[in-house]
């Protein structure tokens, strides 16, 4: 299966780094050789790190926590957006807000704002405003809903954030390093991979290639989100048998203690 994936992912063009002009001296352990002018990555550390990330995926995801897939550049968008409506996470795909980690109460907020609004939108209300009125408020929607969209039903602090082109992303990373939440990263040669705890080196702009390292790691969120409700399903099963033995304790205890009261004493 992984010489497979490797070859689907050298078909993908996964292995094309940027121009040597462009580099990163740091992604040096991941460049396999030069054509050229172009650096081109070891697809043995490609796959390598899409291995660590579904373990780390797998374990964040089947303690109870949730991901947020970031990919705000065009050529990642539509593969962020499949994986997260995919595995029921999150997800955001036109621009990472500056504090939608270490602010969170303040987007939170702003997240209950986008629902008045639709529920405005939706009841007629804005249409009832003056013109200048409305098409303000149509405004604010419209890029709340933007920006916010694929984070709305996220609260709390996830427990892992995945972005397409570590270098772009650069906020998001250092957000999510202030707030120790861990981090996977498609990162190419011109990137620094100390960003990211989990680097995957590829072509952060092939289309193909995001979308194929992406469905590599989306079987891996799903299976943890059904060991999560495993688990979840065992704990309720040992709670309830836990309340049944207490209830039993208790009333083979209080037994003896009415005889004891209702016995005369010698």
């Amino acid at each position: 299966m992984a010489n497979d994936l490797a070859r689907n992912l050298i078909s993908a063009g996964v292995h094309f780094g940027h121009t040597v002009s462009r580099w990163n001296p740091k992604t040096k352990p991941y460049v396999y050789s030069r054509r050229g002018m172009v650096h081109i990555i070891n697809i043995r550390e490609t796959l390598k790190g899409i291995i660590l990330a579904q373990k780390l995926l797998k374990d964040i995801v089947s303690s109870g926590k949730d991901v947020v897939f970031v990919g705000t550049k065009r050529q990642a968008q539509k593969a962020v957006k499949a994986a997260a409506e995919a595995t029921g996470m999150h997800y955001v795909t036109n621009r990472w807000l500056g504090g939608t980690l270490t602010n969170f109460r303040t987007i939170h907020s702003r997240i209950q704002r986008l629902d008045q609004l639709e529920a405005m939108a939706n009841d007629g209300s804005i249409e009832s405003e003056s013109k200048k009125r409305a098409s303000t408020l149509k405004r604010e929607l419209r890029k709340m809903k933007s920006n916010l969209e694929g984070i709305r039903r996220m609260t709390q602090i996830p427990g892992v954030i995945f972005v397409v082109d570590a270098k772009r992303e650069i906020l998001a990373l250092r957000e999510a390093k202030k707030m120790g939440v861990p981090t996977i990263g498609i990162i190419d040669t011109d990137s620094d991979p100390d960003l990211v705890d989990i680097p995957i080196p590829a072509n952060d702009d092939s289309v193909k290639g995001i979308g194929l390292i992406m469905n590599e790691l989306v079987p891996a969120v799903a299976e943890a989100k059904t060991m999560q409700r495993a688990f979840a399903k065992d704990d309720d099963r040992k709670a309830k048998v836990r309340r049944r033995s207490l209830a039993r304790a208790d009333e083979g205890g209080a037994e003896p203690a009415e005889e004891k009261a209702a016995t005369p004493e010698a």
